[in-house]
């Protein structure tokens, strides 16, 4: 037993002194130029991972609007690619190149890029928030009419003149924030730390074990999403539909549906995240709509459709916004002060003390953790970026884009653009910084911000809403591009990519998701003609919360039921004194405090999907309890898998909807009393 623990005691420190001193590792490699990092297999392999990665997150945009972090799999099936790639060509005499870490970070910053623009291009919220179907939903006694249907064309047009920017906002300042500064930037460290584990003789056969398992638990959920389309013949049908608590709890949204994609989100998000997502479920689906839903013929009017946003509809919208706004504004105003405070710290005291504040003093500098801060340094400045490159591309830009958005959209003045476009940079700077910080990124708060300003400035009677939810789609684009760009150069200063590599990798991914994620949502906008509708397959919530945000921004609280608007005050101060709580209880308690802002998601969806991701934490919490160590290094896998295998299910079952082909059953669940009255009318 003691030779043992010796063992194990000998593998940690070896481990820790790999960790300390990576470069090391690495020492005798040669880094390859800038050019040879970017490579034809590495665009093949990107562009590939990038379909399948759109199809995943235009899924969770038009189901729930819950977006996980897929680095991990980008990164994993990279590797995995590009490995059996090289493989097959050293194996026939043909290998020119090696595959390197360098290459691998830019593989994973390209699918990164390229899949994150289904998310910033608002396909889920301000893109398709402006289409009919939505207008139609929020549509109040005034005649609101304002709607721009998506097509393809001036949906690639806009992605094209509006997501470059970003790229080009924050390109001046990568030095600052990533060497002088030492900004963090978790989830780009931890992506680089995953990279650099990949390409050592103990990590890459680690990945492999990794890939092996998240191909099984693909294949699984696959064909799990494969054999559940047989009985989905109809509204309410197939496992969907299960009532797993009861038809009464069914009614309110509780149950679990099966979803193997949300099992595995459930895996990969943090316990405090699903607890949240299901204590909102429970307090709204639970307790205030039906205590709203005995106030019908007082509050508001009885005979009103459940869809009319002056009826129980209003309640669910405009308090989910609400407390959405509360937790936006709090951490906006947050992140800002530590972003304030971190730059006069590091103004104030750099010259002093020589030790940036980001920076922990209390933890000694060991001389292998000074080589590597020097080797990534020496490479990182290697390869610069000219200044005026990047001033000159966003001027260039900018002007194409004031030409060119007034024509798609009439009602966004050019002006409109011109005022985002001064200040921008700015907020590109802050949203970057604070993710640095924080690893938060605030695009959604700052688009919202958007949508009050420019809306309220148009006004109702100059097209107000389509012009605030294109003005959201300008600032979000170029403050969500600049941080993810950020992230990036922190994954390559950690695995020694040049920052052209990335910064060219990043430009090639978002041109490829400027044609893709469009594509992609216009199979699933043809293939399913409910999408967007409250209770389909699709509904988009996010895309009903913008309009209606935009509704509000221009006609003011003229559309909220009777009572609305007090608590809509009240979930708004809730969520700015839960958050204020949650930062003066200290670390440990806050864990046991739920987020406001994942709270307010199931408000308008209901607590079904929370009830997944539940049992995906609870699958998780088990195994951590029987193999803490196998949970730890499969668990993403496995979460991976189950996400992706479902989520890629959705391409051949958008192809059998187009084409026709219905589903050949329908498994349905009734009452006794109701399935006594249809077996009789059968028999009749």
């Amino acid at each position: 037993m003691k030779k043992k623990e010796k063992e194990n005691q000998e593998e940690k420190e070896e481990e820790e002194e790999e960790e300390m001193s990576v470069e090391r590792i690495f020492e005798g490699k040669e880094v390859p130029s800038w050019r040879e990092q970017l490579t034809v297999r590495a665009s093949v392999v990107s562009f590939v991972l990038s379909v399948l990665f759109t199809f995943i997150v235009m899924k969770f945009n038009l189901t729930t609007g819950i977006i996980p972090s897929l680095n991990v799999s980008a990164g994993l099936l990279g590797f995995f690619f590009v490995s059996v790639w090289t493989k097959f060509l050293d194996k026939s005499g043909l290998l020119k190149q090696p595959f390197t870490r360098q290459e691998n970070t830019v593989i994973q910053t390209c699918v990164v890029a390229s899949s994150g623009i289904a998310f910033s291009g608002g396909f889920g919220s301000y893109l398709f928030g402006m289409s009919q179907v939505i207008a139609k939903q929020s549509e109040n006694a005034g005649g609101n009419k304002e709607y721009k249907n998506p097509t393809v064309a001036w949906m690639i047009g806009f992605l094209f003149v509006v997501s470059f920017l970003g790229l080009f906002s924050v390109v001046p300042l990568r030095k600052i924030m990533i060497v002088d500064f030492r900004l963090t930037y978790p989830s780009g460290t931890a992506t680089a730390h995953l990279i650099n584990s990949f390409h050592t003789p103990r990590g890459a056969k680690l990945a492999k074990k990794q890939v092996r398992v998240l191909g099984k638990y693909f294949s699984f959920s696959f064909l799990w999403g494969f054999f559940q389309w047989f009985f989905a013949a109809g509204d309410d049908c197939g496992f969907a539909g299960f009532p797993t608590f009861g038809l009464k709890a069914y009614k309110y949204k509780f149950f679990f549906d099966f979803s193997a994609t949300y099992v595995g989100v459930g895996m990969i998000c943090p316990y405090i995240v699903n607890i949240s997502l299901l204590v909102g479920g429970i307090l709204s689906w639970g307790l205030m709509w039906p205590l709203i839903e005995t106030r019908k013929g007082d509050w508001y009017p009885a005979d009103l459709p459940s869809s009319n946003i002056r009826g129980l509809q209003g309640y669910k919208i405009f308090i989910a916004i609400a407390t959405i706004l509360g937790d936006g504004l709090y951490n906006f105003f947050k992140v800002l002060g530590q972003t304030l405070l971190g730059l006069f710290y590091q103004l104030q005291y750099k010259n002093m003390s020589g030790v940036p504040p980001i920076e922990d003093r209390s933890s000694p500098r060991s001389s292998s953790t000074s080589y590597n801060d020097t080797r990534r340094t020496q490479i990182f400045l290697k390869d610069q970026i000219p200044t005026s490159f990047a001033i000159g591309g966003y001027i260039a830009i900018a002007a194409i884009s004031m030409a060119t958005l007034p024509h798609i959209f009439p009602q966004l003045k050019w002006y409109y653009i011109l005022v985002i476009y001064l200040v921008a940079p700015t907020m590109a700077f802050c949203n970057a910084y604070g993710c640095g910080l924080t690893d938060w990124s605030l695009a959604s708060t700052y688009g919202m911000l958007a949508i009050f300003i420019i809306g309220a400035w148009a006004g109702a009677a100059h097209g107000g809403v389509i012009a605030g939810l294109a003005a959201c789609g300008v600032m979000m684009n170029i403050v969500s591009t600049a941080s993810d760009l950020m992230q990036d150069f922190k994954t390559g200063y950690l695995t020694l990519a040049s920052p052209r590599s990335m910064f060219v990798s990043q430009f090639i991914g978002t041109a490829m998701g400027c044609v893709i994620s469009p594509c992609v949502f216009w199979l699933f906008y043809k293939a399913f003609a409910d999408l967007g509708q409250s209770g389909s397959e699709y509904p988009a919530p996010y895309a009903l919360v913008f309009h209606n945000m935009a509704v509000l921004g221009v006609e003011g609280i003229s559309n909220l039921p009777k009572n609305c608007f007090t608590l809509c005050c009240v979930f708004f101060g809730a969520a700015i004194l839960v958050n204020l709580v949650r930062d003066t209880v200290g670390r440990k308690r806050a864990q046991f405090i739920p987020i406001p802002m994942a709270m307010a998601i199931p408000f308008y969806l209901g607590p079904y999907f929370a009830i997944d991701m539940c049992v995906g934490s609870l699958i998780l919490f088990i195994w951590q309890r029987i193999n803490k160590a196998k949970a730890e290094a499969f668990g993403p896998a496995v979460a991976s898998g189950l996400i992706c295998g479902e989520g890629i299910w959705t391409l051949p079952s958008s192809i059998l909807a187009l084409a026709g082909i219905k589903q050949p059953i329908c498994m349905k669940f009734l009452s006794r009393a109701t399935n006594a009255r249809a077996d009789k009318f059968l028999g009749a």
